[in-house]
């Protein structure tokens, strides 16, 4: 007899869209718990430019993969995916059920499916021999890495911008440790739901996202994104990589006195709805949404609607 699969409910979108005000009032409906499927709100001191929820927003909803590593930790779809399956089971086992909010979408994809992680185990000498190799790329500019990557596996390089640097740089390491091409491990991936999933997405028109956006950058100026990201400098952390992120890149320069306020500001607005239009993009492209649109309806109707839907399911 097969084992009944766990039932999750996943919340996708892009950013500004409302997923935090909806999940939570969500979780109070049907006796939830919330997993952050956030790529940047695992990290500690870094609030403000991840739009993370606060405790007071939270309103009693325990919120789980928030505030666990430091900025110069390391984390991955992998990570994610084991600690996520973790959280599932012990949620699921209390009788509450888990929700899983996010917009990193390679997160969402490597948990609800078999998403086959390579082993990209290697010895220490070869682990030197790969160190001294991406040491060398620190001296090609965007556009020769992404022709060093082209002349190998034209296919991620046609998927990957140039100024994509860590996403080039990635599918170059991962062919110098495996010998195999990125492209080629993304046509394998096996699509079976490891859950039995209720996959949400939140959206709205693009003039209102937009918006929607450029106003939460406002206001993580008044909440004092400016000196988050000194206090992160001070501590050292300006080289990590998840000082990256959209939020705390454009700020760093201000920080550092090489950029205006008002240029990084309108760089930091620029980049974030282009991330909303990929992200989008992606969900669309990549899973199998049902759309709840916040203009065509009120948050109490959707509640109801999808509350009884799960109350049916569950």
């Amino acid at each position: 007899m097969q084992q009944q699969k766990p039932f999750i409910v996943v919340i996708v979108g892009p950013t500004a869209v409302g997923k935090t005000e909806f999940s939570i009032e969500l979780a109070k409906r049907i006796n939830g718990e919330i997993i952050s499927g956030d790529s940047m709100q695992v990290y500690k001191g870094m609030d403000i430019g991840t739009a993370k929820v606060s405790t007071e927003e939270m309103d009693g909803v325990p919120h789980h993969m928030i505030d666990i590593l430091n900025p110069d930790d390391t984390f991955s779809a992998y990570d994610f995916k084991n600690r996520a399956q973790t959280l599932i089971d012990t949620i699921t086992a209390k009788g509450k059920i888990p929700i899983i909010v996010g917009g990193t979408g390679l997160y969402i994809q490597s948990l609800i499916y078999n998403y086959a992680f390579e082993d990209e185990t290697i010895s220490a000498e070869k682990a030197q021999e790969l160190e001294e190799k991406m040491q060398q790329f620190e001296t090609y500019s965007n556009q020769a890495l992404h022709d060093y990557l082209k002349s190998f596996d034209s296919e991620s390089a046609e998927a990957i911008h140039p100024n994509n640097r860590k996403r080039v740089l990635r599918a170059i390491q991962f062919y110098l440790k495996t010998k195999k091409l990125l492209s080629s491990r993304m046509k394998m991936q096996q699509f079976t739901e490891n859950y039995d999933t209720l996959l949400l997405g939140m959206e709205m028109s693009r003039d209102l996202l937009y918006d929607r956006i450029n106003k939460r950058v406002d206001i993580m100026l008044e909440n004092g994104l400016l000196s988050e990201v000194e206090q992160l400098v001070e501590h050292g952390y300006e080289p990590c990589q998840s000082m990256q992120a959209i939020g705390y890149k454009e700020i760093v320069p201000v920080v550092k006195g090489s950029v205006s306020l008002a240029q990084a500001i309108e760089k930091l607005k620029q980049h974030s709805r282009n991330y909303a239009k990929r992200q989008m993009t992606w969900f669309k492209n990549k899973l199998d949404v049902i759309w709840l649109n916040k203009e065509t309806k009120s948050l109490s109707l959707i509640l109801d609607e999808v509350s009884a839907q799960i109350n049916r399911r569950s």
